[in-house]
């Protein structure tokens, strides 16, 4: 078996090795033997092409992929009407084949397609599935020019991925199971309260139906639900959990959305007693355990429910925490929260309250406008602080992309996104 410190000496950084690490002996001796340096040319030199056919390859990729029934049925079908899954996925192929020799790049989607499977029950045994789908996608794509090396070189270069994730997915599934309250897969639980935050924004308090605990999240994680009791089959969503850690009851807030299937059912439907089923709390994006810097809490519209979260656990766990709770919204009638962040801003005594509406003539306590990277420069610690976003897709362009060209460091910029984030990993 080749000397896994060679791979720290190509560019692996501590975070892909330490994946590494946790694969059974019989994994990495798998692993390392089928990475070879052939397998490693062959792919980067494929990349160009890829480039050009990715989002062909990867529409039929899940075209055979969805012939079986039971694997589409793992797949939140939402994200493959609109075309954004296959273009997140032939941009994370590419990204794969570009880096395949310096998979420390790739390490924080490693880390977010794993807690994605956990919410969306992956298994080892769904990996075979997508292996010959897209290999069969790329010999129908490319026909001749798909050569059995080629295909060869893909299939153990996607073994070799696909063990790092399996290690990891393990890892947090023992994590999970370990802890009071901890489970795998679907679980059932009851509406046991219900309370319109605003107009258009619901939140729901749910307990587990068997009367058990709940493993404690961490704030900023998200729940993944399906909807299959609720009549509607194949419905998968993700909501962030916006009460802080506990162990008897999540809380997740909800806004009603013109076309969205879950959000109408869990506004005009869901009443207290009904049952939903979700997956343990899942996510990268979370409040540090021991926060070393400053923080500022940023979100527009619906996008607070994290930051919520994030707000009860500092007033309940961090007392000297400076934080800046920064959120941006249409007008008071859809403004969710206010109150309940107002408050735990006055208990934990050291945190910043700035409220932005898109108008907000002879609003007290409100500023109108939008928020802007100056504003932040000007009113908050932004070069010293660990800033965390969640909003809507051009609020997350807009401060992903500005607070990166404003020279804050990509490691103090922590942000959550539903969905493929083709655009906002783009920026």
């Amino acid at each position: 078996m080749r000397d896994p410190s060679l791979f720290l000496h190509c560019g692996i950084c501590a975070d892909v090795y330490s994946l590494f690490q946790n694969l059974s002996q019989s994994q990495k001796e798998t692993s390392l033997a089928h990475l070879s340096e052939e397998t490693i040319a062959i792919v980067k030199a494929t990349a160009p092409v890829i480039a050009e056919h990715g989002a062909t390859i990867t529409a039929t990729m899940y075209r055979r992929l969805f012939e079986n029934p039971e694997i589409a049925a793992l797949f939140n079908q939402a994200n493959q009407k609109t075309g954004a899954q296959v273009q997140a996925l032939a941009s994370a192929i590419l990204a794969y084949a570009s880096n395949i020799d310096n998979l420390g790049a790739l390490a924080g989607a490693v880390e977010r397609i794993a807690q994605k499977h956990i919410g969306y029950a992956i298994h080892p045994e769904h990996y075979p599935y997508v292996a010959n789908a897209l290999l069969g996608a790329i010999k129908e794509v490319l026909g001749e020019a798909a050569t059995p090396a080629i295909l060869n070189a893909w299939g153990e270069a996607y073994r070799f991925l696909a063990d790092i994730l399996q290690g990891r997915e393990a890892e947090i599934r023992r994590d999970i199971t370990a802890k009071d309250g901890g489970w795998v897969d679907w679980r059932r639980f009851t509406i046991s309260e219900r309370h319109d935050e605003s107009e258009i924004i619901t939140s729901f308090i749910l307990r587990p139906e068997d009367g058990g605990k709940v493993v404690p999240h961490k704030p900023g994680q998200y729940l993944t639900f399906r909807f299959d009791t609720a009549g509607l089959p194949g419905v998968k969503r993700n909501y962030s959990i916006s009460c802080g850690p506990n162990n008897e009851h999540y809380r997740i807030t909800v806004k009603r959305e013109v076309d969205g299937e879950a959000s109408i059912f869990l506004h005009d439907r869901a009443e207290v007693g009904t049952v939903v089923e979700c997956t343990p709390p899942a996510g990268d994006f979370h409040l540090a355990e021991k926060p070393e810097r400053p923080v500022i809490l940023l979100s527009g519209g619906v996008g607070l429910t994290p930051m919520v979260s994030m707000l009860e656990a500092i007033a309940d766990q961090h007392p000297d925490l400076k934080t800046w709770y920064v959120h941006g919204t249409t007008n008071r009638a859809v403004h969710a929260f206010d109150a309940h962040v107002r408050n735990l801003a006055g208990r934990h005594g050291a945190t910043t309250i700035a409220t932005f509406y898109d108008h907000a003539a002879g609003e007290p306590e409100v500023q109108s406008g939008f928020i802007t990277i100056d504003w932040l420069r000007t009113n908050t610690p932004l070069e010293d602080a660990d800033i965390y976003l969640c909003g809507p897709r051009p609020f997350l362009r807009f401060f992903v992309a500005g607070l990166t060209q404003a020279g804050v460091a990509s490691d103090r910029i922590h942000y959550e996104f539903f969905g493929p984030a083709d655009e906002v990993l783009a920026a």
